[in-house]
């Protein structure tokens, strides 16, 4: 059956729930708008439908973001009216450079609350367009559409929290076991080799970093609800770290010889034995043993410190387990780390504000010149899709399915507002004609793979049929607001289509650059959230580089190496400054010095005349190290110093090869 015939006649019990409790919400909006006399009671069922969230908490969250970039949006409306009401082509203008800061803002957030900077763009537009003829009244449109949002808002919150709750807190439980789950899996085939462990990589990127962002719709649901929240911090920080050991063990691993990895190899596959059937007592128990072999005066330096790293990851392997448990208990730990940081791409966000001023200085020229009555609202148009859809590198995309909801949105709202409605009266026939398609269209929505052309389809046909206590049918009015909107979200797709990041190579290069300034940065930042900070980072570059990856020729695929590159060369750089801070030994001017030069060289980049760069830096640092009183954090520094001199060796190497020694 296809996908949308399955959605709309088979759906799941899932979708249902979500279809009834939409609808009610609306209706409930709706029915208040129209009992308190509101201007435009159709606000209030649209922000209804636009808040609509399968789970409770993501509900409030999105409202709230929604009500806080409303109340922005509603006082830069009152502003750009006072100040541009006599000056067109200013108003438009300045209209334009809100519009592309707000995208952009939204673009460099990226966490729930940019939507607030979404509705931030288009409500100015909302408000101040319709206005620009008639200054005077803004104020009093400013209140009324804020009201209006206001109310569909808050029946959209207690519809949800009243029918069938379905809390983000209780799902976050199962989200965090099954990614604990793949992160020991993901570890376990690091340990095999870098193939093995490359998609197990992905996987598990993927996973901390979408549980990390649900993390902040269960903040909205009790004292639990935030509880787990803070745990999640904590078990993301931790499986970071467990993938950076892992893939430090397999470094070590590889300065190994035939005979020492022979020798070490039944300690390999008992620790992926224990990774993969995961238990806190075998974990500890295994990892007494290990380091108990790490320890034995037969072993070489070498073995030392790959062995030491295998008790290493084994101890972080119960440290995610323990995590694991505060989330499904609901008790965070008192020392909750930072939340993971994320990559902030400006020209990226310049690119995509550049989207919406473009459509939308296009689709207001068009309006100037033609003085068509309906480009207003195919203007207001263009400003909601390029805030909704602008910061997306698939906005062309999710254009085009706004663009099917309203071809089907158009004959099926001709039906019923030009051809029904006239026919009936009452609010119960009002709630019949309109409430049937808005609930298959609910149904729709809570599919994703059809949810954006539903939605779409669910506020056009509200804007079409237009609700109001006393109805005006006009065939005419109807067939200029269709094609107005028709032109406004295809002024939209156009821009999307002609300002679009199409080489990934390029993306790629900004990537490495900004990984190497991490690298740097890393050397001097405080090492207290130095791991959320730089592993959440790292993480989301290497989704973004794994998104492009396949679009890549063969040998352009560079920069997923140069990203794995640079993850290691951060792992063993804060693994080098960990042990030189446990270890509390007076080495203030060595240390001082082999920083220095180590900056220098990561500010300067990899290429094939760098490779012996850290060298002499790293000699001279391990015989300061050397000299002091033996310790198990001095000998493990000394193993992270060697490797980082052989990461960076490996990445420069790696330059050479694709690019020569120039």
């Amino acid at each position: 059956m296809p996908i949308t015939l399955q959605a709309l006649l088979a759906p799941n019990k899932m979708a249902l729930q979500f279809a009834i409790k939409t609808l009610l919400g609306g209706g409930l909006a709706l029915w208040l708008a129209l009992r308190w006399g509101l201007e435009q009671p159709s606000w209030a069922l649209m922000t209804a439908f636009i808040v609509a969230q399968p789970l409770s908490g993501m509900v409030v969250q999105k409202g709230l973001a929604r009500l806080l970039g409303t109340l922005v949006g509603t006082v830069m409306s009152v502003v750009f009216i006072g100040v541009f009401a006599q000056t067109p082509w200013l108003f438009l203008l300045a209209l334009a450079l809100w519009l592309a800061l707000c995208t952009a803002c939204s673009t460099l957030l990226r966490s729930a609350w940019s939507y607030s900077f979404v509705l931030a763009g288009y409500t100015v537009a909302i408000i101040a367009l319709p206005a620009v003829n008639h200054p005077l009244i803004v104020f009093d449109q400013a209140v009324a559409r804020c009201t209006e949002i206001c109310l569909g808002i808050v029946c959209a919150t207690v519809t949800s929290a009243l029918l069938w709750p379905m809390r983000v807190e209780r799902q976050l439980a199962d989200q965090a076991r099954q990614a604990w789950l793949n992160g020991l899996q993901a570890a376990s085939a690091t340990l095999i080799g870098e193939e093995q462990g490359r998609k197990g990589l992905l996987e598990i990127l993927g996973r901390i970093v979408a549980v990390d962002a649900q993390r902040e719709h269960a903040w909205f649901e009790g004292s639990l609800g935030r509880e787990r929240a803070r745990a999640i911090r904590g078990l993301s920080q931790k499986l970071l770290i467990l993938l950076r050991i892992a893939r430090s063990v397999r470094r070590q691993w590889q300065q190994l010889d035939a005979d020492q990895a022979r020798h070490l190899m039944p300690w390999l596959h008992e620790t992926q034995a224990a990774l993969e059937h995961a238990d806190s007592p075998s974990l500890l128990l295994l990892r007494q043993r290990v380091w108990d072999a790490a320890q034995a005066d037969s072993i070489s330096s070498t073995e030392h410190y790959c062995l030491a790293r295998l008790a290493l990851l084994l101890d972080n392997a119960m440290a995610a387990t323990q995590a694991l448990r505060a989330v499904e208990e609901g008790k965070a730990p008192a020392d909750v780390p930072n939340s993971l940081a994320v990559h902030r791409d400006v020209p990226l966000a310049l690119l995509f504000g550049s989207r919406s001023a473009l459509a939308f200085l296009a689709m207001a020229g068009f309006w100037l010149e033609t003085a068509w009555v309906a480009a207003p609202g195919g203007l207001i148009l263009t400003c909601v899709v390029c805030s909704l859809f602008a910061s997306r590198e698939n906005g062309a995309q999710i254009g085009m399915s706004f663009l099917r909801g309203i071809l089907l949105a158009l004959p099926v709202a001709f039906f019923v507002g030009q051809i029904v409605l006239p026919q009936w009266s009452s609010f119960a026939m009002l709630s019949l004609a309109m409430g049937v398609p808005l609930f298959f269209a609910a149904l729709g929505m809570a599919n994703p793979r059809i949810g954006a052309t539903a939605t779409s389809f669910c506020l056009h046909f509200i804007v079409l049929v237009a609700p109001l206590n006393t109805m005006a049918f006009s065939v005419s009015t109807f067939l200029n607001s269709g094609l107005a909107m028709l032109v406004g979200v295809g002024a939209a797709v156009l821009a999307f289509k002609l300002l679009v990041l199409h080489h990934p190579a390029w993306h790629g290069r900004r990537l490495r650059a900004a990984t190497q300034s991490d690298l740097v940065r890393l050397t001097r930042r405080d090492l207290r959230g130095a791991e959320t900070w730089f592993g959440g980072r790292m993480a989301d570059r290497l989704l973004q580089l794994a998104r492009n990856y396949s679009a890549l020729p063969e040998a352009e695929r560079s920069h997923w190496d140069d990203g794995l590159h640079g993850l290691d060369i951060g792992d063993e750089l804060l693994h080098l400054r960990l042990c030189l801070a446990v270890a509390q030994v007076p080495l203030q001017t060595p240390q001082r010095d082999y920083f220095q030069q180590l900056e220098t060289v990561l500010a300067q980049g990899p290429s094939g005349n760098r490779a012996d760069r850290l060298e002499a830096p790293s000699e001279a640092f391990i015989k300061s190290l050397q000299a002091q009183p033996t310790s198990d954090a001095l000998r493990l520094a000394q193993g992270a110093v060697l490797q980082l001199q052989h990461s960076w060796r490996a990445w420069c190497r790696r330059q050479e090869e694709l690019h020569g020694v120039a």
